[in-house]
């Protein structure tokens, strides 16, 4: 087996490198445990050097105040799929750490303004971060036209609902209408207020809900026929017995109730001081038919 050494390019290409010259040597490995090695290690990493030294803070993000003002609960999660909220965390967290490091830095006399001639790049460049902005504004897009098109269909449904009460007030609005005319036509009013439409109908929504309640007795219709016809009161029942009416018996007549009456009042039939049937009977008609 022949082993190159990439060190020696020039000794293989002059052929100085031949097979059997190079020889796999199998070295042990050797394991040390260094313990003042590694406690020295320790010991650099455990320095106590001043804070201006250092320039390390840890903290946590500050309050969310839109969350606040828009009264969104937050459970202090952050989603890291969620890139818009995840720079919002960072940027939060930004905050706390200037709020926390100005006071110390001013502390220990250390300027926290740049100079007037002082330029420095940033860490991304400016079309880096238009293109994260118009990445978030665009799943902010997104979002939003998801919303609208979730409330454009429930509007639709309930249009739909609202489409179909109109419909049926029409159509109630039309049959009363008709109704009207017919008892115009028949004569049962005089009224033309079914020809007012519109007008009439606002002031009806105005004044309905007062004067429904105080509506009572009987409609137009009932009185159309009561005035045509008379009003004869209850029929079903009117001679039944009752326990008052089967024990009275002041009205009670013997004379009359068989068929004689006194002085000045009606006999039964064929009695004197009634009135008289003056027509003759069937057999003396046909006897006279029959003579003529």
């Amino acid at each position: 087996m022949l082993f190159l050494c990439i060190k020696c390019p020039e000794a293989f290409a002059k052929g100085l490198l031949k097979p059997g010259m190079n020889v796999m040597v199998e070295k042990s490995k050797k394991f040390v445990n260094n313990v003042e090695g590694l406690k020295q290690c320790l010991a650099d990493f455990r320095k106590d050097l001043p804070w201006v030294e250092r320039l390390d803070l840890t903290n946590l993000p500050t309050e969310d105040v839109l969350s606040n003002v828009e009264a969104k609960p937050t459970n202090g999660e952050v989603n890291a799929d969620d890139d818009f909220q995840r720079e919002m965390y960072f940027y939060r967290q930004a905050q706390a750490t200037v709020l926390e490091a100005l006071p110390l830095l001013h502390k220990n006399d250390i300027a926290t303004k740049r100079p007037d001639d002082y330029f420095a790049e940033m860490a991304k460049s400016d079309q880096h971060m238009q293109k994260i902005r118009k990445k978030l504004m665009a799943k902010q897009a997104i979002l939003e036209r998801s919303e609208k098109a979730k409330k454009l269909r429930e509007q639709r449904k309930f249009g739909k609902k609202v489409q179909i009460e109109v419909i049926q007030k029409r159509q109630k609005e039309k049959k009363n209408m008709m109704s009207a005319v017919k008892k115009y036509q028949k004569g049962m009013t005089d009224k033309l207020e079914f020809l007012e439409g519109d007008q009439k109908a606002g002031k009806d929504s105005t004044q309905g809900s007062k004067k429904a309640p105080n509506k009572k007795g009987p409609n137009a219709k009932r009185k159309f026929k009561d005035q045509k016809f008379g009003f004869g009161g209850k029929k079903s029942g009117k001679k039944w017995n009752t326990k008052e009416s089967y024990d009275d018996v002041s009205g009670f007549r013997a004379k009359v109730a068989h068929g004689k009456v006194g002085k000045g009042g009606k006999k039964g039939k064929g009695g004197k001081g009634g009135k008289q049937n003056k027509r003759p009977g069937k057999s003396v008609r046909k006897k006279m038919k029959a003579r003529s």
